[in-house]
């Protein structure tokens, strides 16, 4: 029941097949994402020509957190990361994130993207010359959606909130087929899927690729992202050091299944869940709207592991926008260098987009709470960079002045070094059930999933293993599919 449907459809196979010929795509493997020393050379030397945007088939072999950190003819190399300095965190607790400004489109979403289009793409599910991709977003994922779409040649509806900053539909104007702007910011997720069911009902032909119930995007990030991770501990870790926890705002709750991974290795360790204080729905079973772009909210998501969730944090906005100012503002880095921060972190804080600063705050309050000391590591992950939110900085510039030495001061003091316990539940077994009981609300009662398949994902203890067992299977497909193609 919980896994992904890999029925192979043959007529509808071979028309992606000839597409796929057609536009010289060659598919990467999940194997291939993890490691890619496993690309052919020949991709690999092609790549050398290719910018990291380019609408060119060769750069889904970029769906990676190994690309090098160049915006054209990059190779491979190790795990992208950054480890924040206790002058910035105010913890002891080394914390260590992961970069996500590399990839195509400057956001990972383009791989939980992929890791739901693959396996539709290679059964024949998929059929892209016949077919519109639909491609329901908070952000990111619409982007890495219709990137995807314009390398098959199809058809592409982008879906996403109408206040999401000004850079993501500038793109999408490139990219996208059709770009819907629905009612409200990134808390507004059900006016989302309510435009979903307005496009199914219409009589199009199209596929609506969901990330918040597709559990390719939960298989990508368990795979890919939490090998990475197992991959920068191995790089960071000494003798004397313990891996702690993972911290990740839940929005599709694609990217905390990395969590899963990590606790596989790791039973001790923990996953942190966190969203925004002014919509604190899993927190206090709370709504309203906030100005953490990305991280949608005001309802459990599908694919979210509720059972395996140690924490639930919540993080003011005021902080996240705040920081923003603080980290990119030229006072904002100057006052940083007084208080001790090198020039090398300073240089590197604009790889943390919304998201991901408050993907750190998430995972400095873990460790005040678990009063981690210098040998604890906490892991958590930059999903973007403020290459999408340069617009953000200049509405704040104009609507409340120059950023001052006396704002970076208070901002760093406040939203930093002051940042507390306060906000936050550890979980027992009855909260993780009272979350995960939430779903119904979105997902049997509005989006057609059954009380059987809820009970399921709470009682059966093989429901979310199944579908990590499920990569080899996908991969062997993907290699079947490029073989049938011919390009190799």
């Amino acid at each position: 029941m919980a896994k992904i449907d890999l029925t192979v459809m043959k007529e509808r196979r071979e028309r992606a097949i000839e597409r796929a010929r057609e536009k010289n795509i060659i598919l990467p493997t999940l194997a291939q994402m993890k490691n890619p020393d496993l690309i052919p050379d020949k991709i690999k030397e092609q790549l050398k020509d290719v910018g990291l945007w380019d609408i060119n088939p060769l750069n889904l072999f970029r769906i990676s957190w190994r690309n090098e950190a160049k915006e054209s003819g990059g190779q491979f190399g190790d795990v992208n990361y950054l480890e924040l300095p206790k002058e910035l965190t105010g913890v002891d607790a080394r914390i260590v994130v992961l970069v996500g400004k590399w990839f195509p489109t400057g956001a990972h979403k383009v791989g939980a993207a992929y890791g739901c289009l693959a396996p539709r793409l290679v059964t024949g599910q998929f059929d892209p010359t016949t077919q519109k991709a639909v491609w329901p977003s908070t952000g990111n994922y619409c982007r890495g959606g219709a990137y995807d779409s314009a390398l098959l040649g199809c058809e592409s509806i982008a879906i996403l909130p109408e206040e999401m900053s000004k850079e993501r539909f500038e793109w999408l104007e490139k990219v996208a087929g059709e770009t819907i702007k629905t009612p409200g910011s990134e808390s507004n997720v059900k006016e989302i899927f309510d435009k979903c069911w307005e496009l199914r009902n219409s009589g199009e032909d199209l596929m609506i690729f969901n990330q918040f119930d597709e559990f390719g995007n939960y298989l990508w990030h368990y795979t890919v992202t939490g090998s990475a991770l197992e991959e920068i501990l191995k790089m960071v870790m000494g003798p004397d050091d313990e891996y702690r926890g993972f911290a990740s705002a839940t929005g599709s709750a694609g990217t905390i299944a990395s969590g899963d991974y990590l606790k596989q290795l790791y039973p001790n360790s923990k996953i942190i869940a966190s969203e925004a204080l002014q919509c604190p729905t899993l927190l206090e079973n709370g709504y309203g709207a906030h100005r953490i772009e990305g991280i949608g909210d005001k309802h459990v998501p599908w694919v979210h592991n509720t059972k395996n969730t140690d924490m639930i944090v919540a993080i003011d906005d005021n902080a996240v926008v705040n920081i923003s100012r603080l980290f990119n503002e030229e006072e904002g880095k100057k006052y940083l260098a007084k208080q001790g921060v090198s020039a090398e972190v300073i240089s590197q804080l604009n790889l943390l987009g919304f998201s991901g600063i408050s993907n750190v705050l998430s995972a400095i309050k873990a460790a005040k709470y678990y009063e981690m000391g210098e040998n604890d590591v906490m892991l958590t992950v930059l999903t973007d960079s403020m290459e999408l939110y340069g617009s953000r900085i200049e509405e704040m510039r104009e609507e409340m002045g120059e950023y001052t030495e006396a704002n970076a001061a208070a901002d760093y003091a406040r939203w930093l070094q002051g940042e507390s316990t306060d906000n936050m539940e550890e979980l027992r077994y009855t909260d993780r059930r009272r979350v995960h009981q939430l779903k119904y609300f979105t997902w049997v009662e509005q989006q057609g999933k059954t009380y059987d398949e809820i009970q399921a994902q709470w009682y059966d203890k093989n429901y979310f293993t199944d579908i990590q067992e499920q990569a080899d299977a996908i991969d062997e497909l993907i290699n079947k599919f490029n073989e049938d193609v011919g390009l190799l």
